[in-house]
């Protein structure tokens, strides 16, 4: 299929860009270099290379195209890629280029392919942007990969043909990516390491020393990884699921991926609590719901824990209680050493003859800066709880009071609902219910979270356009 018949008959070649950032950029000004036209559109505020036509909508950036690159990033493309198929033309090849599972691809190609529209290719970049631009070698998989081939053989890049599946392409660079991004790990990992000791020129040096390219291969390396971290999470993490499929260990990645998170964090490396204050900003409007299917329903508590009021919501680091059937003694101790953004968690015994908490109780709390709390047992006082703005989740509603003696545990494990709570995991509830993550987990699972809402928010675009040329057809039947 080399040479098809829409690129010989068209003067030069009209591409769109979705996704304006470095890498989108970087292609959108090469295709400028080479006299072709080129469109982009980018919800964020990113600067508009020298020459491109921004459009103001995914539409408007796909309108007429010969080939539409997606840069959007894995977690998004896939809803972009449903956004943009009702709008392509009948020979457009629409090109994913996101680093992402072999699965999503093959997704995004059922998404923008059709028997007689446009065509779906499999791209994988496979070296750096930055440095090679536009000429960076790929891979490319799918029904529309030799189209492909020619479009970027004329940029002057290299690009490897699988003639396969959609997903091929991405399989290879994930399998790279555990090297590439452990690579980049590694070094962040070290030089954080030489600075705590005090020795950070010197380590700089002897990893230096043994990489082409030197200093600033090194560089490249240890600042992408904090620049792109959250991006590259991602992509390994794909890359883990990819060697779990391959029936092997999926640890390393799983850790390289944990690093990355990290790096990308304003603390960097630093051994600070794991769930901090800005994690705890950006799970603001994340559902229960969606960590529960980012986590494959591993982290949610049973459903007889219930908010006690309609509309209770709130995310905190966990400050865990065990404590006696019917007996509050030790939340009265975990108050005490309560600090802001804390949400208390106790393991009551499943007991609900009696409440441990009310509305004195609540007050308390939510003076300390209690976000909230999380009972395998009994609360009372709920209009009070409502009305002050305390959100509670228990198993039960008693107006019979608790004992006051003991014995409890504060800041220990506790088991409740079916799952285990460590002190200091990150707890977010919601009228749904309840999730409990892993502290090291946080971060990515927040990731792997967004990826299922920007899922499931291109999947509701697609049912409401759908629904709306369905209407008024005059079909009642």
């Amino acid at each position: 299929m080399r040479n098809p018949w829409w690129v010989a008959r068209r003067p030069h070649v009209r591409v769109g860009v979705l996704g304006l950032g470095e890498a989108g950029a970087l292609y959108a000004t090469g295709f400028l270099e080479n006299g072709w036209s080129v469109t982009g559109y980018d919800p964020g505020d990113v600067p508009t290379p020298e020459g491109l036509e921004r459009a103001d909508s995914v539409e408007g950036a796909v309108r007429d195209c010969d080939l539409v690159l997606g840069l959007t990033g894995a977690k998004a493309a896939l809803a972009v890629a449903r956004e943009a198929a009702p709008h392509l033309g009948i020979s457009t090849v629409y090109a994913d280029m996101n680093a992402g599972a072999p699965g999503l691809k093959r997704e995004i190609a059922r998404a923008v392919s059709s028997s007689s529209g446009p065509v779906f290719a499999d791209v994988s970049v496979i070296g750096s942007v930055p440095t090679h631009r536009h000429r960076t070698a790929l891979v490319s998989s799918g029904q529309g990969a030799t189209v492909v081939a020619d479009y970027f053989g004329a940029l002057g890049a290299t690009v490897e043909d699988l003639g396969a599946e959609p997903g091929a392409a991405s399989a290879r660079k994930l399998l790279r990516s555990v090297f590439m991004k452990g690579l980049g790990a590694v070094i962040t990992q070290t030089v954080a390491a030489g600075r705590a000791a005090g020795d950070e020129p010197w380590v700089r040096e002897q990893i230096a020393a043994e990489l082409a390219g030197g200093e600033s291969t090194l560089q490249r390396l240890y600042a992408g990884t904090a620049k792109h971290g959250v991006r590259r999470a991602f992509e390994v993490s794909a890359a883990a699921d990819l060697m779990s499929d391959l029936d092997l260990d999926a640890e390393l990645p799983r850790a390289i991926s944990r690093v990355h998170t990290l790096a990308a964090r304003s603390a960097g490396l630093r051994d600070i609590p794991q769930v901090t204050d800005e994690l705890l900003a950006a799970h603001r409007d994340v559902a229960t719901a969606n960590i529960g299917d980012a986590r494959d329903r591993l982290s949610l508590l049973d459903s007889g824990i219930r908010p006690l009021w309609a509309g209770a919501r709130a995310i905190g680091r966990a400050l865990t209680v065990w404590t006696r059937a019917g007996d509050n003694r030790a939340i009265h101790e975990a108050i005490k050493i309560a600090t802001p953004g804390d949400f208390i968690v106790v393991n009551g015994e499943g007991d609900t003859s009696r409440a441990l908490i009310g509305e004195l109780i609540a007050e308390r709390a939510k003076a300390r800066g209690v976000v909230g709390m999380v009972l395998d047992g009994a609360a009372r006082d709920v209009d009070v709880l409502a009305e002050i703005g305390f959100p509670v989740w228990a198993r039960a509603v008693t107006p019979a009071g608790p004992y006051k003696f003991g014995p409890g545990h504060v800041g220990v494990p506790v088991a409740l609902g079916g799952i285990v709570c460590r002190p200091g995991d990150l707890v977010v509830a919601d009228s749904d219910g309840i999730a409990v993550v892993a502290a090291e987990q946080a971060e990515s699972v927040l990731v792997a979270a967004r990826a299922v809402e920007a899922d499931e928010a291109g999947r509701r675009a697609q049912i409401r356009a759908t629904a709306g040329s369905t209407t008024g057809t005059g079909d009642a039947s």
